[in-house]
C-alpha cells in the first residue's frame, strides 16, 4: 500500500483521536497527519500533539503483522514524541487499515 493510499483509506475510516493531532513522520518518505481536530487525514505537515516517526519499511512491516510495534519502539525503530497517551490510542488504527 501506497502513503497516499494508506492516507485515503484512514480519512474514509475516521482514524484520528478525536480533538488530538498525531502525526505519522515517515522520513523521507513523508507524513500523514491524523487530524481529530478537524476530523481528517491529510498528508500534510504541521505541528502535532504527539509525533511517531518510524522509516516507511518498518511501517509497513508493523501494518503486516511482520514486526511488533513495541518491539519496534524498544529496538528505537519507531519514536514518540509528545503525548504518550495519543500513541497508545491508536492501536485502533492498525485494525482500521486491515478492515
Amino acid at each position: 500500500m501506497e502513503k497516499s493510499e494508506m492516507a485515503a483509506k484512514l480519512n474514509e475510516a475516521n482514524a484520528f483521536v478525536p480533538g488530538k493531532r498525531v502525526k505519522l513522520d515517515f522520513g523521507s518518505a513523508g507524513v500523514i497527519m491524523l487530524d481529530g481536530a478537524a476530523q481528517q487525514v491529510t498528508e500534510e505537515d504541521g505541528p502535532a500533539d504527539t509525533a511517531i516517526k518510524v522509516e516507511w519499511a518498518d511501517w509497513s512491516d508493523i501494518k503486516d503483522g511482520k514486526l511488533d510495534a513495541m518491539t519496534a519502539f524498544m529496538q528505537g525503530k519507531l519514536k514518540v514524541e509528545g503525548d504518550m497517551s495519543n500513541a497508545m490510542q491508536l492501536q485502533g488504527v492498525l485494525a482500521k487499515l486491515q478492515g
